[in-house]
């Protein structure tokens, strides 16, 4: 009789107990979310003047080559300024060089012509979507003066999908310096 009880017991347990369906937790993901950029105008001694987010530090050198410095995201943008002297072609091979030199660790590389005849600004920026150790490159000139050529670089091992947000926030931040890009005469 005892036995019965117990059986009845531990059978209206088990019943009861399979009554709610358990669900695997949903993977979580990381939601990093940046303030809306500001932007400022930089002006210097150098052939070319634009605008930066309000977040970024700059350091230049005699050459007029910039470090965009982002502290928050552990990044820089790294600009180098080259006057053209009968070197245009050398100038742009040297620029396509940098972004086919991380094809290796790319998933994908996209390129987005950029002109503004108005302001002579003609150019290239390059996404690289993958491990690479710069997702953005990008190279501008006027065709006769002046050549500019720049490149995001990350402070960390260079996973895409973790600093997938900061490129994204970097993406427009070039964008907006190319956008802005003013040369002196």
């Amino acid at each position: 009789m005892l036995k019965k009880i117990m059986y009845a017991v531990f059978t209206i347990l088990f019943i009861s107990a399979c009554k709610t369906e358990t669900f695997p937790k949903p993977t979580g993901y990381l939601n990093l979310e940046y303030k809306n950029s500001m932007y400022r105008n930089i002006r210097t001694n150098c052939p070319f003047s634009f605008e930066i987010n309000n977040q970024a530090k700059l350091s230049f050198n005699e050459k007029c080559w910039i470090k965009v410095k982002y502290p928050k995201l552990k990044a820089t943008i790294d600009i180098t300024y080259i006057p053209i002297s009968k070197n245009l072609k050398t100038l742009f091979i040297e620029a396509e060089k940098l972004s086919t030199k991380h094809s290796i660790k790319a998933d994908k590389i996209s390129f987005i012509p950029y002109e503004n005849r108005k302001q002579q600004v003609y150019g290239k920026v390059t996404n690289v979507t993958g491990n690479a150790a710069s997702a953005i490159q990008f190279h501008v000139t006027d065709s006769t003066k002046h050549f500019l050529t720049g490149a995001v670089y990350f402070n960390v091992a260079p996973n895409y999908d973790s600093i997938y947000p900061a490129i994204k926030l970097l993406e427009k931040d070039v964008a907006h310096l190319v956008e802005t890009l003013k040369w002196k005469q």
